[in-house]
């Protein structure tokens, strides 16, 4: 039996000309495999579920709900389904507020009951925040495992240990290149070695970085 987590979406991701939406696949961190979304949205917090180090397994479009009582689909097909490392699941649907339409509330809330009695947890995301959405997908760029590389993992993590916190331009350049360092010091930001502030303002030189904890 295949973990909902690693099932393949139980339809084709629509593409055609005029589309209004934009889908399109995303290589997973978590998985280590690619995972579809349909609009910006959804792409948005699929990149934020990977980047949650708690979520240790992600699936789009994972199964089909067919309702035995009157709702306004036929149907429902949940965005994603996760899995934390407590072994917990949670089913999402991916929809900005300002889209929600009373038919797609009610569908949303038969689901959250529907998942409750096998239990799941259900959440509607919405849009994220542009500054937290835009750092991210900065640090995206740089989440693949190549990008760790050597001695800059060791250096990065020596100097933030024995100098405390450092902006990310001078520890760039007391490690030396910063074409050579940025790279992985990036990969550690992503792999939540190296933290710092994603929320308020967007990353730059003056961005002050600490080390984790357990890094």
């Amino acid at each position: 039996m295949v973990p909902f987590e690693h099932a393949q979406p139980i339809r084709a991701t629509a593409a055609f000309k005029g589309q209004r939406n934009f889908a399109g696949l995303w290589w997973c961190t978590t998985n280590q495999r690619h995972v579809g979304f349909e609009s910006w949205c959804e792409r948005d917090n699929l990149m934020s579920l990977d980047f949650d180090p708690d979520v240790t397994g992600i699936s789009s479009q994972p199964f089909r709900i067919i309702w035995s009582t009157p709702l306004p689909q036929h149907s429902h097909v949940p965005d994603f389904f996760i899995r934390h490392a407590d072994g917990t699941a949670v089913v999402i649907d991916v929809r900005p507020d300002e889209r929600v339409k009373p038919a797609d509330e009610e569908v949303f809330q038969a689901t959250m009951r529907l998942c409750s009695t096998v239990g799941w947890e259900y959440q509607r995301l919405g849009a994220l925040p542009a500054v937290y959405v835009g750092n991210l997908r900065w640090l995206s760029g740089y989440r693949h495992p190549r990008c760790a590389r050597e001695p800059s993992l060791t250096q990065l993590s020596a100097v933030l240990a024995a100098a405390g916190a450092q902006t990310i331009g001078s520890l760039a350049n007391i490690i030396g290149d910063p074409v050579i360092t940025l790279p992985t010091l990036f990969h550690m930001m992503w792999s939540h070695k190296i933290r710092a502030d994603l929320w308020r303002h967007p990353l730059c030189n003056d961005t002050l970085l600490t080390l984790e904890a357990s890094a």
